[in-house]
Order: C-alpha cells, then structure tokens, then sequence
C-alpha cells in the first residue's frame, strides 16, 4: 500500500499532511566527518539535486573533492517533514534529493552539474530506470539568482550534448530552493553503510565536459 507509485504530481489539496517534528539524523557524515546539518561554514555553498533514488546519487557528490558535506532528504513538494514511506506513495509532492555543500574555492558549481547530469538520465519523465514516480524526477533547486542562471547555462549546454548523440529533450525541474526535509538516518550514506546496497540509475552515457 505505502509503495504504490504515482506517475503524475499531485496537487497541494490532496498531498499527505505530514509533521511538524523533524526527522533527526546523526551529528556527523559517516565518510567525510563533518556536520550534516546547518548552520554551515562561511563561505559554503549549497544546492539540492535530484536524480532518481538518492542512495547512489549521494554517493557521486561525498566523492568530490571539496565538497564539505552532503545529506539526503525530500524537498519539492507539500508535505512537511515526511517518511520514506509516505514519499513512495507520490502523495507528498517531494522528489528523493540530496543536499551538497561544498567549497567553492575548492570545487566549482560546474563540477556539480557535471556529475549531476553525467550520473543520471534527465530525458526521462518522473522515473529512472525501473524506478517510477514523481519522487524520483530529476531536479535542480537552487539558492541564489546566480545559481539559477548557472544551471540553465549547464541545462543548455547539455541538452546540445544530448540532441547530437541522438537522445531527447532534458525533463528536469529547474526551481528556487524550498525546505529541505532530511530524511531518516538509515538513508544517509546509506551506500557506505551498506556496501552491497543497490541503486537503479539510467544513464545517458553522454558527457557534458
């Protein structure tokens, strides 16, 4: 029942209520021994990213070097403080996303998209490989008015990759930032936790360098 998929966005009136109570998570990123939670460092940026079931997708941004921190939640839709299970129902609005901080005297944002865009396929309409639903559409949320012009620049670029190669038009939703809902801690890093763990994604095989 908790884990019956809907392909189409629900509406704000028909999404779960959810909870004021936040979910709560461990101190401490278990691979890069740094908070996961806010107030981060001065001078850190941040971003959410969705791209499909967001075991693996964190994984791709904690191996960057200078990213400070990453985390792994719900963010673009309706439901305050939502489960994993109500977010497989596709009644909470939210998409499976990670949150990345990072330095950016040390890393750039376009080395951010380049592992978004080279790690998951953004063609494909709310799914990634066999995992179907709105919460796994691709997504970018951004916080800032230069992050947004940065990712339709990237967007772009790509979609030009991706049109030669021979593939479609890029679905991912492009939008301001909203509330982060982390998610439980059992999902964080939850492929460092478990090594034999498996994540569905369906790649382009196209690179955006």
């Amino acid at each position: 029942m908790f884990f019956r998929r809907s392909p189409e966005m629900i509406s704000l009136e028909d999404a779960l209520p959810g909870r004021t109570e936040t979910m709560p998570v461990a101190a401490e990123h278990v691979v890069l021994g740094t908070p996961m939670v806010g107030p981060f460092p001065d001078g850190m940026e941040q971003i959410q990213v969705a791209m499909g079931c967001f075991w693996g997708a964190e994984r791709f941004f904690w191996q960057l070097d200078g990213v400070y921190t990453t985390a792994v939640g719900y963010s673009g839709g309706f439901t305050p403080n939502p489960t994993y299970q109500e977010t497989c129902t596709g009644k909470t609005g939210h998409t499976e996303a990670v949150l990345v901080v990072w330095d950016p005297a040390k890393v750039g944002l376009e080395e951010i998209f380049r592992v978004f865009w080279e790690n998951h396929d953004p063609t494909t309409l709310n799914r990634q490989g066999n995992d179907v639903g709105t919460q796994y559409r691709s997504a970018i949320y951004t916080y800032s008015a230069e992050q947004r012009a940065a990712a339709e620049a990237s967007m772009a670029a790509y979609q030009a990759k991706l049109t030669e190669k021979g593939y479609g038009e890029i679905s991912t939703e492009l939008a301001d930032a909203g509330e982060f809902y982390y998610a439980e801690d059992h999902h964080q890093q939850y492929l460092q936790k478990n090594p034999g763990g498996y994540c569905n994604h369906g790649f382009c095989q196209v690179s955006y360098a």
